[in-house]
């Protein structure tokens, strides 16, 4: 994958994060590591929105959280990205964003519970950064959203929103969709009376090995790409 590819990949998520409700005006943001030098990771730049990326905006910083590329302004929590990548050296995409399910499930500070086919894509693990609810703009803040994170795919950041780690943007970006789909039944289900009878823990193991392969990321996002190119041209 050549670097404007990169950029490319960053662009379709950010119109599909749009499109899929994540937006929250300029605040989320997606990054990618570059293809040819770890070290480095593509941005999505600050004061846009996701359906805003261009080429020409994105954003390139260092694992120091420092902008050494591209026409855009650096984000402020950049750090989210440059420590979890620092901290898990396979990870090669990052997404923040403020789900509105995912945010009202981290208030009630309740574990994910696997009782749909999106939460069983978590049944791993989901843990919890409770320090702050506050904008995460140091290396500090950074790496104890990292910490919190370990070794899982995503964390809710209580109150204020998710972070989300994977071997791609594709899976990233499918993730984000999921979790705040996972959430949102969560609560619906807890809000008509209850969850009721959870199936056994390696029935869900089963379906969580099946809906986390990158051929299911990989399938998803290029669905969500075409539905959103589709809707652009009309």
């Amino acid at each position: 994958m050549t670097q404007d590819e990169a950029k490319q990949k960053i662009i379709a998520a950010g119109l599909i994060l749009e499109a899929e409700g994540l937006g929250d005006l300029t605040r989320g943001h997606v990054s990618l590591r570059l293809p040819d030098d770890p070290s480095l990771f593509l941005m999505k730049p600050h004061s846009y929105g996701f359906d805003e990326i261009t080429l020409e905006n994105i954003v390139t910083c260092n694992l120091d959280g420092e902008k050494v590329g591209g026409g855009g302004r650096r984000h402020s929590e950049v750090f989210i990205h440059s420590e979890i990548f620092r901290a898990r050296p396979e990870v090669m995409s990052v997404i923040h964003v403020h789900p509105t399910h995912a945010v009202a499930l981290s208030a009630t500070g309740k574990k994910l519970a696997p009782i749909s086919q999106p939460a069983a894509a978590f049944a791993d693990g989901l843990p919890y950064y409770r320090d702050t609810i506050q904008l995460i703009r140091s290396k500090e803040l950074g790496a104890a959203v990292a910490r919190a994170l370990g070794p899982a795919k995503a964390v809710l950041m209580r109150n204020h929103g998710v972070a989300i780690a994977g071997a791609s943007v594709e899976e990233t970006t499918i993730l984000a969709i999921m979790l705040d789909n996972a959430c949102r039944i969560q609560l619906l289900a807890e809000a008509a009376g209850g969850i009721g009878e959870i199936f056994p823990p390696g029935v869900v193991r089963e379906l969580h090995d099946a809906i986390t392969k990158p051929e299911q990321y990989n399938i998803n996002f290029e669905y969500l790409r075409r539905k959103v190119l589709r809707t652009m041209a009309r």
